[in-house]
């Protein structure tokens, strides 16, 4: 760990890193325990994550926490993962006020159920100073949703006579965007081995580095934010551009 610290440049870090959290399912499975186990498992790798943001100065943190698709799921493990979102919201509080974090909340998390909003709401208000780290929960989100939801609200003001199609630019499109507020992210990271973005931040990633993990999302640890971090300093970001 203390190998991987050193080699960090911290001049050269991302401002916004980005995490599907994948893995949990299998973890549980090969430890014949049932699949919230995993969930639960899992609980130790998001502090780890955290704590490594702040640790290192990246302002910016996003975590696929709960997919649009993910609705889909067996009518237990979605129960089962409700629950255990009230418990971990109740659980960390104490803890993301003391590291100075500002939680924030991108998605339809209005589907939500009706205590997990309410707890939610709650943070959102009792976080809203923080400074040192915005953390953002992706709930019940889609990358192709929000893509959509944006292009309705945006025909909503061409037909209404607020905005010009001529008008509307990058800029202009992005401020209809659940993710208006946060920077793009440079790095995305997903553990678990597959390698694919599965419809999170689709508009945003567009240049982003992806560093994809071997390992379960439950067993990530600092060491695995590290070398990620060291990863993506190795890459020649270009942006479509030649560099001399």
């Amino acid at each position: 760990m203390d190998r991987l610290v050193e080699q960090v440049d911290p001049s050269a870090l991302p401002q916004h890193v980005a995490i599907i959290m994948d893995g949990n399912g299998r973890w549980a499975q090969r430890r014949g325990h049932s699949r919230i186990e995993g969930h639960r498992a899992a609980i130790a790798a998001v502090r780890a994550a955290v704590e490594s943001a702040v640790e290192l100065g990246i302002p910016y943190l996003t975590l696929y926490a709960f997919s649009t698709e993910n609705w889909q799921r067996p009518v237990e493990e979605v129960s089962g993962l409700m629950q255990l979102l009230s418990h971990v919201i109740d659980q960390e509080e104490e803890s993301l006020i003391r590291q100075d974090v500002r939680l924030r909340v991108i998605g339809d998390w209005q589907t939500l159920p009706e205590s997990v909003r309410r707890r939610l709401d709650g943070l959102l208000r009792r976080t809203a100073a923080g400074s040192r780290l915005t953390l953002t929960l992706a709930l019940s989100y889609g990358g192709r949703q929000d893509i959509l939801q944006a292009v309705r609200a945006i025909a909503q003001q061409v037909n209404q006579g607020r905005l010009n199609p001529q008008d509307i630019s990058d800029t202009v499109f992005r401020s209809f965007l659940w993710t208006r507020d946060l920077p793009d992210p440079e790095l995305l990271i997903r553990t678990s081995g597959e390698q694919r973005i599965s419809n999170f931040l689709l508009w945003e990633s567009a240049y982003t580095e992806f560093v994809f993990l071997p390992i379960l999302w439950p067993d990530f640890r600092r060491e695995h934010f590290y070398q990620a971090i060291w990863e993506y300093q190795q890459r020649e970001r270009r942006f479509g551009r030649v560099l001399s």
